[in-house]
């Protein structure tokens, strides 16, 4: 059994990957800033994981920790909370680039900070940060969405950087690379739009990586996406 932290739990990939993860039986803590998504995903999980209400942009540490300590380590954290900021360059305010970089950039780091005394106590701990195909270099880019492929690149970055700064403390750090997935928020984004996995499918594969992958991979950051090349 290991303990494990994920953001962005209320909906989507989250929520279907801390329910994957609780079925395991592992000790979850689901954090989301959505109280009401957060108590249907508890519902869900018969009661079999502990919730707690956060928002990355005004991180209570304070409260985080109440919960943290009784686990004493977190092996596993997955930084999966995102915001899909879609406006052309030029429209971009301060207020927007704050925003995005926020949730995908500052929030992860900020949080990785706060849990670093439990994660270099765990025997072998794995942070894993989802981030996106419009943050992997090289990959295809689309009109519209600069601003959060900007804060998922800077996401990768921080997964390679971190990886070396704390292997000597066996903290693993992988960046999986999300292509389309149906959820929520792509759905908000681009009304219409089918993707090719759901985020169950994804959400299980998230869990399975998360648990066992830092036995194979660090400072790695991934594509996943059926599309071609």
């Amino acid at each position: 059994m290991k303990n494990i932290i994920i953001t962005g739990a209320s909906r989507g990939i989250g929520h279907d990957a801390a329910l994957q993860l609780a079925k395991q039986g592992h000790r979850v803590l689901a954090l989301s800033r959505n109280k009401e998504g957060l108590q249907a995903l508890k519902a869900d999980a018969g009661g079999q994981l502990d919730v707690l209400e956060f928002d990355l942009l005004k991180p209570d540490a304070r409260a985080l920790l109440d919960k943290v300590k009784p686990m004493e380590t977190v092996d596993v954290l997955i930084n999966n909370a995102g915001y899909l900021l879609k406006k052309p360059f030029e429209e971009i305010t301060t207020t927007d680039w704050n925003r995005a970089f926020g949730v995908n950039f500052f929030g992860p780091a900020h949080l990785i900070q706060i849990l670093r005394p439990f994660l270099v106590k765990s025997e072998r701990a794995h942070i894993l940060n989802i981030g996106s195909m419009g943050g992997y270099q090289g990959s295809a880019k689309f009109p519209g969405l600069l601003g959060y492929s900007a804060s998922k690149a800077a996401l990768a970055n921080l997964t390679e950087c971190l990886a070396e700064e704390w292997k000597e403390h066996h903290v693993a750090c992988n960046c999986l690379c999300l292509g389309a997935v149906q959820t929520e928020m792509l759905a908000e984004a681009f009304p219409g739009f089918e993707a090719p996995v759901s985020a169950q499918k994804m959400g299980a594969f998230i869990a399975y990586f998360a648990t066992e992958a830092h036995h194979f991979f660090n400072g790695k950051v991934l594509p996943v996406s059926v599309s071609t090349p």
